[in-house]
């Protein structure tokens, strides 16, 4: 069994790579704190569950993950399923959803599943992620406006007309407050990339408003003061009904954690010059939700942001990553108090800052330009992340670019019949291709290229009616065949079976490595025999005039 990452990077450590993985993550913790708050609150819990994932997560997947530079901890990827759930099912449902979900994408990494996750299609990616920033930015209009909204609904439209209807509740102060706060962190970056401006704005905010008094919203007014330190919160209530309503939630967590945990993978490993283990990395992420929910965290994946920052302030081995989980717990345990004054408007604004950079409005240009079904499938996934729910969005969303695949597969995928040079009277047809070889007139060559399966069927069929005579010899040609599935060894296997009550040959020549060991697996070869299958069209012709000797 392979060591972790962990073990594999102190091997040769040297101190100038502890100063360097040391100060990379003291920067990353910095970050980590307010991003933390601000995403917990927009998940409808508490400011220290945000930070209790930071430390749980950042430590978990720093020991068992897949990459050297992987920050893990609550990100705005899972805003909107998480609130979602806790408005139906309260923290305890959230909870129980966070543990199923960690143990699912432990089931996956240990089935080796990690590069299989990687293979969700763009568009679909862009439309929930994209929707996801759409639904953070209109969930935060209440604090922003300082609106004090309770229970608000977990639904974008619904949301809305919340908001149109406590209109006059709108408070300038907190405005002021999340405009000067998103002017702040957007500026900040001229001025420092190695200070980050989300942590200027906040300790700006703070300040200025409690040395003046300035009564706006702040976490010890709605949340109360913070507690110090990490609290167990250990295993939620569960029951077999409630483990089947949180099945299809806790599933999508996993795969968005999978998804997004991968992509940040994949872009630090461009940043360092290294690859992560993908199926490790599930594995990590896996372990870092159930123990997330056991200490009362929420959902927690690789953050991208953090992953980069990390990456660039010369962080390589995990050991950067649990300098910044220490440093949120230091936070916890020593400066929880002074954290109760930070202004709800102030995280709110910081949030909407990180939901603007997470969208991909930008691809929806450029995915325009491609092909229109994409298109359909980008704005379908969109449509029905900011309208109806996410979990639907990404199932619907999934099948319909599997269908749409398919149909093009079934576009690329050909099916002709062969006839020879010689066969002038044989009327001229889109679906007959002329061979150099001489074929006998009681010989049946079907070529077939491209994937055989169901989608390819039909193709064949129609290529079968273009003959009305009974052949001595038929003749499949799959030279062109990358894949088979189970319609297209149906059809073969009924193809053999309606040779073999006429008294006809038939023959597979030019077998790919898949189709021939599925039809090995199918007893399909064992049935026809080695005569039977040939090497090439030219070979399956000679031994065709043996059957005409024979006879």
């Amino acid at each position: 069994m392979t060591v972790t990452r962990i073990v594999s990077s102190l091997r040769g450590y040297s101190l100038a790579q502890l100063r360097a993985d040391t100060l990379s993550g003291v920067i990353v913790g910095v970050i980590a704190v307010p991003l933390s708050i601000a995403v917990a609150i927009a998940s409808g819990v508490g400011p220290q569950q945000g930070l209790a994932t930071a430390v749980i997560a950042g430590i978990m997947v720093a020991i068992f993950g897949g990459g050297s530079v992987q920050i893990s901890g609550p990100t705005g990827t899972f805003v909107v399923i998480a609130y979602a759930v806790g408005v139906r099912y309260g923290y305890a449902g959230l909870a129980l959803a966070t543990l199923m979900a960690g143990l699912m994408l432990i089931v996956m990494g240990a089935a080796r599943l990690g590069r299989v996750i990687q293979f969700v299609p763009y568009p679909v990616v862009i439309g929930f992620t994209s929707g996801i920033a759409t639904v953070i930015l209109i969930s935060q209009v209440g604090d922003l406006l300082g609106m004090r909204l309770i229970g608000a609904p977990p639904d974008a439209p619904q949301r809305i007309l919340a908001y149109i209807r406590a209109y006059d509740h709108v408070n300038w102060r907190d405005a002021l407050v999340a405009a000067a706060t998103i002017l702040i962190v957007v500026w900040w970056k001229r001025v420092s990339r190695r200070v980050p401006g989300a942590l200027v704005a906040i300790v700006a905010a703070t300040v200025v408003t409690a040395a003046f008094g300035i009564p706006v919203e702040t976490i010890e007014s709605r949340f109360g003061v913070l507690p110090r330190g990490l609290q167990w919160y250990g295993f939620p209530p569960v029951s077999l009904e409630l483990v089947r309503e949180l099945f299809v939630p806790a599933f999508t967590i996993a795969l968005l954690c999978g998804i997004e945990s991968l992509l940040t993978a994949v872009v630090s490993d461009g940043m360092i010059g290294e690859r992560h283990d993908p199926n490790r990395e599930l594995i990590g992420e896996g372990l870092a939700n159930a123990a997330s929910a056991l200490f009362g965290g929420i959902p927690a994946s690789g953050a991208i942001a953090r992953t980069a920052t990390n990456a660039r302030n010369g962080g390589r081995t995990p050991v950067a990553a649990l300098v910044n989980a220490l440093l949120v717990l230091l936070v916890m345990s020593v400066l929880a108090p002074y954290a109760s004054f930070i202004p709800i408007a102030a995280l709110s604004g910081v949030l909407c800052v990180v939901a603007f950079s997470m969208a991909e409005w930008r691809s929806f240009a450029a995915m325009a330009r491609g092909p229109k079904s994409d298109m359909a499938v980008l704005l379908t996934t969109f449509g029905l992340t900011v309208i109806v729910d996410l979990s639907v969005a990404i199932q619907v969303g999934m099948v319909l670019a599997a269908f749409l695949f398919m149909r093009r597969m079934s576009i690329v995928a050909q099916v002709t019949l062969v006839k020879g040079k010689d066969d002038a009277d044989v009327p001229h047809l889109p679906d007959v291709e002329r061979s150099d070889l001489n074929i006998p007139r009681d010989v049946e060559v079907y070529d077939i290229n491209g994937p055989f399966f169901f989608g390819a069927a039909e193709k064949f069929r129609n290529a079968m009616l273009l003959i009305t005579r009974r052949p001595r010899v038929r003749i499949v040609r799959m030279r062109a065949v990358g894949a088979i599935d189970a319609t297209g060894l149906r059809l073969l296997e009924d193809l053999v079976s309606d040779s073999e009550r006429h008294g006809i040959r038939f023959i597979l020549c030019g077998l790919q490595p898949q189709p021939e060991r599925a039809l090995r697996k199918a007893g399909l070869l064992d049935r026809l025999g080695p005569q039977n299958i040939a090497g090439s069209l030219r070979e399956a012709l000679t031994r065709t005039q043996s059957t005409s000797s024979d006879a």
